[in-house]
């Protein structure tokens, strides 16, 4: 027997929504998306009007800076000219600086975020079950309120890399505050700290190997949606993936794929490194 139940109007309810922000505001964030776009055009013209061999030298060396391992600054230079040797550097720097330039967005807003809702709990109860309909929700579904708002191109991609990719960091600034000792909280209690002091000179410090263990997720899943974000017209490794797909040639999408590894292995390996040697000077401080 069919039971006729009316539909909750959900998705009608979200599309006008969107309908109505984009007739009253998308003015507003399309202008912005000009200004981000010839930035972001300035950045990458700034890292491709270095030669690609001194470029190699330069991040190899960073990273050896960065780590004091040996294994990872081999890691750079080998992994670095493999992808010039593969004719994908240029489209390397942009998928690079999409990722960074995602990654310091999720940082400006995911760092405050995580911290209020460490020292809040009426913002902990409000923030945790929001992460957890973000970091659960299809990547896909990301890109559609991007377009009316942003257009197609580099901001579009970029802001829904944002919106998938901040989680983690805020979810890990919030635990890592959150797991400070409450012996050390109370000691600063004591010695008449005010709440900024304790934040600053305790809990920001202690906390940031699990900070740094967000940054490096929201980093791999910042590298994870480029291919998903060429879709909209993002550029880089993503882009020669998408071709790759479009044309049903396996090598290049592989190419491309790898270099997408490489990129991802290498920072997560330095983000990894710095993360451990700031709980080593944490733990020797306190």
């Amino acid at each position: 027997m069919d039971v006729n139940i009316p539909k909750i109007p959900i998705g009608e309810g979200v599309e006008r929504g969107i309908e109505f922000l984009d007739s009253n505001f998308s003015f507003i964030t399309k202008a912005m998306s000009k200004g981000i776009e010839a930035a972001i055009d300035v950045i990458i013209a700034g890292m491709t009007f270095v030669p690609p061999v001194l470029f190699i030298l330069i991040v190899t060396a960073l990273s050896w800076y960065l780590t004091r391992k040996k294994g990872v600054a081999v890691l750079s230079f080998v992994g670095l000219f493999l992808i010039l040797n593969l004719g994908l550097w240029y489209p390397t720097l942009d998928t690079l600086a999409l990722v960074l330039i995602a990654t310091l967005f999720s940082m400006i807003i995911g760092l405050p975020l995580g911290i209020f809702a460490a020292l809040n709990q009426t913002s902990y109860k409000i923030t945790m079950p929001v992460l957890d309909f973000m970091q659960t929700m299809p990547a896909f579904v990301y890109l559609i309120p991007a377009i009316p708002f942003f257009g197609l191109g580099k901001v579009a991609a970029i802001f829904s890399t944002v919106i998938f990719s901040v989680p983690p960091v805020i979810r890990l600034t919030c635990l890592g505050i959150r797991q400070v000792p409450s012996e050390l909280v109370e000691a600063a209690d004591a010695f008449g700290s005010n709440p900024r002091q304790k934040l600053f000179k305790l809990q920001l410090p202690m906390a940031t190997p699990t900070i740094m263990a967000g940054i490096n997720q929201t980093v791999m899943l910042a590298l994870s949606m480029v291919v998903i974000a060429a879709m909209i017209g993002a550029k880089g490794l993503g882009g020669e993936v998408w071709k790759a797909i479009q044309r049903l040639q396996s090598g290049a999408g592989f190419e491309a794929g790898l270099g997408i590894v490489i990129i991802a292995i290498l920072l997560d390996r330095i983000l990894q490194q710095v993360g451990r040697q700031r709980h080593e000077e944490v733990s020797k401080d306190h």
